[in-house]
């Protein structure tokens, strides 16, 4: 088969499968009930999503997974959690993260 049409295949396919898993929620409203344990489950999927996002920036470098005090964007990231742990506040974890970054790549 054509390497083209194999992407345009793959390319329906998905959206055809992406239209039919949200406008489920469109189309069935209130009259799909979920089981209480998924609901429970599904109140974790953003910060699972968040976290699967900003994970791999702090953790990689390069290509690799780096523990090290070299890794700066990891330090301003334990910092910053240490913020919001202590304060909780946003702000000043976004504030304190930030600058923390800032400094280490200005010095560097």
């Amino acid at each position: 088969m054509n390497q083209a049409l194999l992407t345009w295949i793959a390319i329906v396919g998905v959206s055809l499968t992406t239209i039919a898993t949200r406008g489920s929620f469109v189309v069935f409203g209130s009259r799909l009930q979920l089981h209480p344990q998924i609901e429970k489950a599904l109140r974790f999927a953003p910060a699972a999503a968040l976290g699967a996002l900003v994970l791999p920036a702090l953790l990689l470098r390069h290509g690799h997974v780096d523990f090290s005090l070299a890794n700066q964007r990891l330090i301003a990231a334990f910092i910053a959690a240490l913020i919001m742990w202590r304060f909780k506040s946003m702000i000043w974890t976004i504030v304190v993260g930030m600058g923390i970054a800032t400094l280490m790549r200005l010095m560097s």
